[in-house]
């Protein structure tokens, strides 16, 4: 059955409405806009993990087809590290996980935004990799550069991937799909019924140790 899509207005006071209900989203200074179910992040936070949980929050409410986030991290005064002591930081963070291949990944700090480039063998790798880095006191922002497997993936391994994710959630066939694969890269394209549905759909094809890397071109359709 189709659902008639919500009203950008509808979707501004459900965004406001979540943003209430977590306690973790420092909402104080953050500006909300919707255009066409695009909500557009603006305004200010005091750390990185606030400007994330912020857009994860913005993107739970139903009727978001995406969600650009531009807000501003400005770090109170107590919060403030020079590179040299964040670059520091991010080193013995990445020392003390044993599941990250840390003499493989490198690191470059410039004004607090932290740029990890290297390699590993899985994608959950790459994520405990951030995950570790994020949460440092100093940090702005967080770019992973960090490339995933050597191994050829086929179409046929995605196909199935997606269509036991999407089973496990008692959700609609994958069928309409479109899957590409080259090397270790996956491109995925169609329409999906909710952002949750699409973030299934790509951390199922994650976690396979073949793909090093995910193209998404999956779109939110709620008339689907």
């Amino acid at each position: 059955m189709k659902t008639a899509a919500r009203s950008d207005e509808a979707i501004h006071q459900a965004v406001l409405r979540e943003f209430k209900c977590d306690p973790r989203v420092e909402d104080a200074h953050i500006q909300i806009e919707v255009r066409d179910g695009v909500v557009i992040l603006t305004g200010r936070v005091t750390s990185y993990p606030k400007r994330m949980v912020a857009q994860d929050a913005a993107h739970r409410v139903s009727g978001v087809l995406d969600v650009a986030n531009d807000i501003q991290v400005r770090l109170p005064g107590s919060s403030v590290r020079t590179d040299s002591d964040i670059a520091q930081a991010v080193r013995k963070a990445m020392e003390s996980h044993v599941e990250i291949p840390h003499e493989r990944i490198q690191s470059t700090v410039s004004d607090g935004w932290v740029t990890l480039e290297g390699s590993v063998d899985y994608w959950y790798q790459r994520e405990e990799a951030t995950s570790a880095v994020r949460n440092l006191v100093g940090v702005c922002g967080v770019t992973d550069r960090i490339s995933v497997g050597i191994e050829e993936v086929s179409v046929e391994d995605v196909k199935g991937m997606v269509g036991e994710a999407l089973q496990r959630r008692a959700e609609r066939a994958a069928g309409h799909i479109d899957v590409k694969a080259q090397g270790g890269t996956v491109r995925l394209e169609g329409p999906v019924q909710s952002w949750s549905e699409r973030r299934a759909i790509v951390g199922a094809v994650k976690q396979s140790p073949k793909v090093r890397a995910v193209i998404d071109r999956l779109h939110v359709d709620l008339l689907l």
